[in-house]
């Protein structure tokens, strides 16, 4: 295969308003973001939103919709909404999305982990906005919780509204957490994984890891097509590494506020570039979000509810 997916990750809930300028927080800025993706080359944007006076990651119903509404009025970029929402976000809020957009994609965690950022706190000596500091501080005794439970229920709501998994992998045991969910009948074969990798509380970004993630994969689930995205510095070449070994790829400013060391990336569509021009160094060209669709089988931008 010589087409790859490109995906970026526009602003996420990790970092904060402090830590970089270019960090999308409105619901234009976010729409203007997802449209410069689509031109540089991305097929997908992954979709998380923040309220918009103060940064704060939340899950508000209808500033999804008027992002992704927005959008599908420019281009026919793929948005995979997330279900993981701000931390510490109730569960029942986190799936509410897929249920009112009916999106083609979404992620879907497949385990619980230590969803560490406090240590990030003591790099900052001044912030933007009152919950910044405390938000980070507070995830030195934070638990993501995705247990098996709601693995299946969301599962059920995914499976009603025809919105393919994209299932967030941050550690090997996740794998067999799926494995199990497949096997259950709570979902197909195909799947797609995308590999979550450096986040304190889950696996390190390594290339031997990503190599022990995959190979693990195939042992246990077998038909899958896989992506990666890692946390900070190591973003590009173990993207570049999934590249090499058949895989996608997950760039943006969620991930990663940097274009090259030292040097912010200014928007998302900055890193899409980037991984883009490496990948054809290679001889890999971008998947067109049409093209995306059917290796991902997505039942199609006509289906949504936007």
């Amino acid at each position: 295969m010589s087409k790859r997916i490109f995906t970026a990750a526009l602003t996420g809930a990790i970092h904060t308003p402090s830590m970089s300028p270019y960090l999308p927080i409105t619901p234009k800025q976010l729409i203007d973001e997802a449209i410069a993706v689509y031109e540089a080359g991305g097929a997908v944007a992954h979709l998380h939103v923040r309220d918009p006076e103060t940064g704060l990651p939340n899950a508000d119903q209808d500033i999804f919709r008027e992002i992704a509404t927005e959008v599908r009025k420019h281009c026919d970029i793929i948005l995979c909404t997330t279900t993981g929402g701000r931390l510490g976000e109730p569960v029942e809020n986190r799936v509410r999305v897929v249920s009112s957009l009916k999106p083609e994609l979404a992620t879907l965690n497949a385990g619980s982990l230590n969803f560490a950022l406090f240590h990030v706190a003591n790099k900052f000596k001044e912030w933007k906005h009152d919950w910044e500091k405390e938000y980070l501080e507070n995830t030195e005794d934070f638990i993501f919780p995705n247990t098996f439970k709601t693995l299946r229920q969301f599962l059920e709501i995914f499976n009603k509204t025809e919105t393919k998994p994209e299932f967030e992998i941050y550690d090997v045991g996740m794998i067999n957490n799926l494995a199990f969910a497949i096997e259950a009948g709570y979902t197909k074969k195909p799947v797609y994984l995308q590999f979550v990798m450096g986040i304190l509380g889950g696996i390190p970004a390594s290339p031997e890891n990503l190599v022990f993630l995959v190979e693990t994969a195939r042992k246990a689930i077998g038909d899958f097509e896989f992506s990666v995205c890692v946390a900070g510095k190591t973003q590009f070449s173990i993207c570049t590494q999934s590249l090499i070994m058949g895989g996608h790829a997950r760039v943006g400013l969620e991930d990663n506020l940097y274009l090259d060391k030292g040097i912010l990336a200014k928007s998302s569509a900055e890193q899409v570039t980037k991984i883009i021009r490496i990948a054809r160094e290679l001889g890999i060209e971008p998947a067109s979000p049409q093209e995306a669709r059917k290796i991902l089988g997505l039942k199609g931008i006509d289906k949504v509810n936007f």
